[in-house]
């Protein structure tokens, strides 16, 4: 046996083999609203920021939302305090199907309101009040028909997807409770991707451990899934000792720490772990495949799988919309 395959135990798994799954399916129903889009679903991206990674993204959304039928156009506003009048304009622009903002814009509080600003029949990122009380409460329906399915944020519902591929969810278990004895870490709280994937994995069934550089949150649906939705206990302020303690048995562990200088310490990853980074820096050091059995280096590509779904989804739902239920 060879010393590499001594030291590397791990497989690393890249997000476009996971994407490819959707592909296919995306691509069909795109096919299949021909009659009503002969052209093609219409994807509006607004980048009002200079951030390298935006433009990376934007540029991965065009070309894989084109190659699977859509329409894709880039709207770059120079001046960000007239980017709420641009997504306003096209809210009312029915030729627009769905409606995507590269942040950070401003970095604050008023991200969130543009947030709000984008109409909720075209937010392809699921980042709607409606769609983000949904999620926390673990409703899964727009309507009490059960008809009209609510939007996830498209990055934490990669990471979900992720971790479905990879046989982290327990298949044999009923829908909603698949990930019941696991204990996951997730390094990032933001209310964009962190916070939210956290509830996600907990309303799933696991142990989710919300690491930011504050403290350390502990988010669960309580003994034997008791709760219809998660709970939070604030587990303390952040330390090198309660985040070992926390990883020791992790089963999961998921950074989004956006910054090149951060690195997840390798010796707090538990023998056989699974580790995602949703970061566009790579937050795990090379050894980490020493550790893990699998390791996702990047999610990008299932993120714009995730979000193309989620604009089939708006267009699925508008169109039941129209017709008395």
């Amino acid at each position: 046996m060879s010393d590499s395959i001594v030291s590397k135990p791990g497989v690393t798994v890249l997000a476009s083999k996971i994407s490819k799954i959707y592909v296919d399916e995306i691509t069909s129903k795109v096919e299949a609203i021909k009659p009503i889009r002969p052209q093609g679903p219409l994807l509006v991206g607004f980048l009002a920021n200079a951030d390298p990674a935006a433009e990376m993204y934007a540029s991965w959304t065009k070309k894989t939302s084109e190659g699977m039928g859509f329409r894709y156009e880039l709207r770059r506003v120079d001046n960000k305090d007239f980017l709420e009048e641009a997504i306003i304009e096209a809210n009312r622009d029915p030729e627009v199907d769905g409606i995507m903002v590269y942040y950070p814009v401003f970095g604050n509080a008023q991200d969130q309101y543009l947030q709000q600003v984008v109409a909720k029949e075209k937010d392809v990122e699921g980042l709607n009040h409606v769609y983000y009380q949904n999620m926390y409460h673990n409703i899964r329906y727009l309507d009490p028909n059960n008809s009209l399915k609510s939007i996830l944020p498209c990055t934490p519902l990669a990471v979900v997807k992720i971790l479905e591929y990879l046989k982290v969810y327990n298949n044999l278990l009923p829908e909603g409770n698949r990930l019941y004895g696991k204990k996951c870490v997730v390094v990032n709280r933001s209310e964009i991707v962190g916070r939210p994937l956290a509830a996600l994995l907990a309303n799933d069934g696991a142990i989710v451990y919300s690491v930011d550089i504050d403290n350390i949150q502990k988010f669960t649906r309580g003994e034997g899934l008791k709760f219809t939705r998660h709970h939070v206990e604030d587990l303390g302020p952040f330390s090198d000792e309660l985040l070992q303690k926390c990883c020791s048995q992790a089963d999961v562990i998921i950074t989004g720490v956006p910054s090149e200088h951060y690195k997840f310490p390798t010796q707090y990853i538990k023998e056989g772990a699974v580790c995602i980074n949703f970061s566009s820096n790579r937050n795990f050091e090379e050894s980490v495949k020493t550790k893990a059995s699998l390791y996702v280096p990047m999610t990008g590509k299932v993120t714009i799988s995730m979000l193309l779904r989620n604009m089939l989804r708006l267009i699925e739902n508008a169109e039941k919309s129209k017709t008395p239920q």
